[in-house]
């Protein structure tokens, strides 16, 4: 068993970035920048409706029970907070020198599916926008593709490091 663990380490030594000593420590700093952007991204949900100029008088309830737009924004952001805990579990991994596992895998095929399924809520988005009368759209459809470049962006990084993954554990099992 033992042995087997060194010989998984060796494998893995070429994934991280400061070897396996600092390993820890870059997991730590993963982590919370990974909170951190998930906390900034909640409170934004929650604050940037009050700045819209129709909701500058409105009442609570009137921002955000009487906006659909607003409510499939928030069902939107599911896959993004799910994506940002897959990581915080990657990263957990990463902390515990056992980055090369069948569960870091899994996490990261979940990453890279919420990565997809964030770009079909952003076009969902971005036709809704165009169906509606405005005389403002372009800021939203600048915002949805900003979005779109980075699920794709996060989908495509997922998979290539899922695909890495499974590469060295397949080295892992034939040996």
């Amino acid at each position: 068993m033992e042995e087997s663990r060194k010989f998984l380490n060796t494998v893995a030594k070429p994934y991280t970035v400061l070897g396996s000593n600092k390993s820890p420590v870059l997991g730590l700093i993963l982590q919370i920048v990974i909170v951190f952007i998930g906390i900034v991204a909640f409170v934004l949900m929650l604050w940037e409706p009050h700045l819209e100029g129709r909701n500058a008088y409105s009442t609570l309830y009137e921002v955000y029970f009487n906006d659909p737009f607003l409510a499939f924004a928030y069902v939107a952001s599911i896959p993004f907070y799910l994506a940002l805990y897959n990581a915080l579990k990657v990263t957990g991994y990463y902390r515990q020198n056992n980055f090369v596992s069948q569960a870091a895998i899994k996490y990261l095929r979940t990453i890279k599916y919420c990565g997809i399924s964030m770009i079909g809520f952003a076009v969902v988005g971005e036709i809704i926008i165009m169906l509606n009368e405005s005389d403002d759209r372009a800021g939203g459809v600048v915002m949805g593709i900003l979005i779109i470049i980075v699920a794709v962006v996060i989908a495509v990084a997922a998979a290539k490091f899922e695909r890495n993954l499974q590469n060295a554990l397949d080295e892992i099992v034939l040996s």
